[in-house]
């Protein structure tokens, strides 16, 4: 079955909904005619203005932790769960371990027992291929390998929850497909605090301020395009193959972040350079790669973006949407 033919008329849930990756699956969902689209979002790190507005789309604000918000969205019967909702990330999760463990543990739970009691046809659950395989994995990074030397609660809890979707598949068949992202940026991503690099390179950049590196720069990251991400999570809900396993959405490139700070003050003229700080206490990956073998054997995922073209897109999304990003930015 197509992408197209699995969601036309169908009514899909998506939690985490106006954040980077979720709005572009709303819209990519919209384009492939899905009758009902609702977007669950606490608007706790994203904009309501980031919400594609179509016709299917029906937002909510709420928590995947109340109880509810969830009977009110299950309500509508739908057919497909994105389970995108999450305390983001490493950092919060250190400043805030107990809300992390109730949003990523309890709202995880919450959501797998309403999908199942549901009926739904497919969970997908965004995991973070940053997280579950620890410091000191083997590059490059494969599903067969998960580690519990873990540094912050975020990655705790993302364990967490693959741990609760392996029990959901096995003890009640809910077909569970686990996601693993790696760095995902793109259009839609609103600087901040808590927020990733790139979205922050450019909002400093942008106001021609030095981009702040943690380390030396040469510490890399596989920085995955979100489009890249989204067909791979639309493959995800219809491949059969996918049910019960876990696999990487990569770019399968490492760039450092000394280099993505090159490029980032290139494209935008800002004459500032970098300043270069302590690494942060928790953070001991000096490198990240993937493997895609595994979603390409089983969703036919391939990345397609480059990196240079991703960063352009991304600034100028910035550049369009530059005044509401500057009143949302959550410094």
């Amino acid at each position: 079955m197509s992408e197209g033919d699995a969601f036309t008329g169908r009514t899909v849930l998506v939690t985490g909904g106006a954040g980077c990756i979720g709005s572009n699956l709303v819209e990519a969902l919209a384009r492939h005619g899905a009758g009902r689209i609702l977007v669950l979002d606490n608007l706790s790190s994203a904009s309501r203005w980031n919400v594609p507005d179509h016709a299917p789309v029906r937002f909510v604000q709420g928590s995947v932790t109340e109880d509810e918000t969830l009977r009110g969205v299950f309500a509508e019967r739908p057919d497909y769960v994105y389970h995108l909702a999450a305390l983001f990330a490493n950092q919060n999760s250190v400043d805030h371990p107990e809300q992390d463990l109730l949003v990523n543990g309890l709202g995880t739970l919450k959501m797998l027992q309403f999908a199942h009691l549901a009926g739904v046809r497919r969970f997908v659950y965004a995991s973070s291929g940053c997280s579950v395989y620890g410091s000191k994995a083997p590059l490059p990074l494969r599903e067969d390998f998960v580690s519990i030397d873990l540094d912050t609660p975020y990655q705790i809890t993302k364990l967490l929850g693959e741990l609760y979707c392996n029990f959901f598949h096995h003890y009640y068949q809910l077909p569970v497909v686990r996601a693993r992202f790696f760095n995902v940026y793109g259009p839609g991503e609103i600087p901040g605090r808590y927020r990733n690099v790139i979205p922050n390179f450019l909002y400093w950049a942008m106001r021609k301020e030095p981009l702040p590196i943690t380390g030396t720069g040469e510490e890399t990251r596989d920085f995955t395009y979100v489009g890249d991400v989204v067909r791979g999570l639309l493959a995800a809900g219809v491949a059969d193959e996918a049910v019960g396993e876990a696999m990487n959405l990569a770019s399968g490139r490492e760039v450092t972040v000394g280099s993505l700070a090159a490029l980032v003050n290139e494209l935008t003229g800002n004459p500032a350079g970098v300043r270069y700080a302590a690494r942060r206490s928790w953070d001991n990956i000096t490198r990240r790669c993937a493997s895609v073998e595994k979603a390409g054997r089983l969703l036919g995922y391939q990345p397609s973006v480059d990196f240079e073209t991703g960063i352009r897109r991304t600034f100028d999304w910035a550049t369009a949407n530059w005044d509401r990003i500057v009143r949302d930015a959550r410094f």
